[in-house]
């Protein structure tokens, strides 16, 4: 009989990234974070002009950032003890939109955290990457986390089989986040894991 599987994002799930990226950025990229919304884009700003930062200049921060700094990042409260508790008796792997060179990384991150896992990297919507893995695994039972609402949406049309938990482990963004469960594309919302760990069991398991 195949396990269950649990397949869950890393950033703002099992790791803290935008509070250490806002700490980097200030002390040496001369750029201020600070969220006033649900737009990533224009929370970066020239600390000497204030004026926003350009796209392509997002992203090379990012992945200056992920090449250099993910030593920055700590596990959110909770979430590699409940990642652990399920991989008792499931699955676990991780799928993170990372570039795949950034793969080993990811999974030496996680590791040095105590959380041993499969890592899958992916650009773009999760849908089809979740529907490989779920093909590669067949459980009975899948679910899937991720703080992004745009991957709920994504999963739910290509792998609409599978249980979706929309959860933001980052105070600074969980506010702004739009809900994906009250947009129907996650069948709950729970942005702490003392409570999300029940839910996820009671899932996997139907206990």
């Amino acid at each position: 009989m195949t396990k269950p599987l649990l397949i869950s994002d890393c950033d703002e799930v099992l790791l803290h990234m935008v509070a250490p990226f806002r700490d980097w950025l200030a002390e040496s990229q001369g750029v201020t974070f600070k969220m006033e919304g649900n737009n990533f884009a224009n929370a970066m700003r020239w600390t000497d002009s204030g004026n926003v930062v350009a796209e392509e200049d997002i992203w090379r921060l990012l992945g200056g950032f992920f090449d250099t700094e993910m030593d920055r990042q700590n596990p959110i409260a909770g979430a590699i003890e409940s990642m652990n508790i399920i991989a008792q008796d499931a699955d676990v792997v991780i799928l993170t939109n990372l570039t795949d060179e950034r793969q080993k990384m990811r999974t030496e991150q996680l590791a040095k955290h105590g959380l041993h896992a499969r890592v899958f990297t992916n650009q773009g919507p999760k849908g089809p990457a979740l529907a490989r893995i779920v093909d590669e695994y067949r459980p009975g039972t899948t679910i899937f986390i991720d703080d992004l609402p745009q991957h709920h949406q994504s999963v739910s049309l290509d792998v609409p089989q599978v249980k979706r938990l929309h959860l933001c482990g980052e105070p600074m963004l969980a506010p702004y986040i739009d809900c994906a469960h009250e947009a129907g594309h996650a069948h709950a919302r729970i942005d702490e894991w003392d409570a999300a760990l029940p839910w996820l069991l009671k899932e996997l398991h139907g206990e």
